[in-house]
């Protein structure tokens, strides 16, 4: 999986669902150039990779790699920012922080820890609304 990303890690762990990969600083994680083939190879959802920002606005930076679902990489994935948050909470002794998901799009997603809960709070565009009909019974 590190051979993948093109970059030396700091630390490397999972989830349930994916991969969390930490790197040195915030330029290599905004410079990997992963090979998404060997990526989708991997036994898991996605990889997310992270290293903290070099910019006081934000605590961290991430970027998220699905390719095994279809998806090379995620603009801003609401998933991993609550993983990350578990994560760099822990490591700088936060409740609150605020990530930036360093896609080409990008995007800023505020996260609150809260009683075994994340919350996470960002600006977001609904692209589609459905109802869930259950039968009784």
């Amino acid at each position: 999986m590190i051979e993948s990303l093109g970059a030396r890690a700091v630390w490397v762990g999972s989830n349930s669902d994916d991969f969390l990969v930490q790197f040195g600083s915030e330029a290599e994680v905004r410079g990997l150039k992963p090979d998404f083939g060997k990526l989708a190879a991997l036994a898991c959802r996605g990889v997310i990779v992270t290293a903290k920002s070099d910019r006081p606005e934000f605590d961290f930076v991430s970027r998220f790699f699905a390719p095994a679902a279809g998806i090379s990489e995620d603009p801003v994935t609401g998933s991993a920012h609550c993983c990350l948050s578990e994560f760099w909470g822990e490591r700088l002794g936060k409740r609150e922080m605020t990530g930036h998901q360093a896609s080409a799009r990008g995007g800023v997603v505020r996260v609150v820890r809260r009683e075994g809960r994340v919350l996470l709070i960002g600006r977001a565009v609904t692209v589609s609304r459905g109802e869930l009909l259950v039968p009784p019974g």
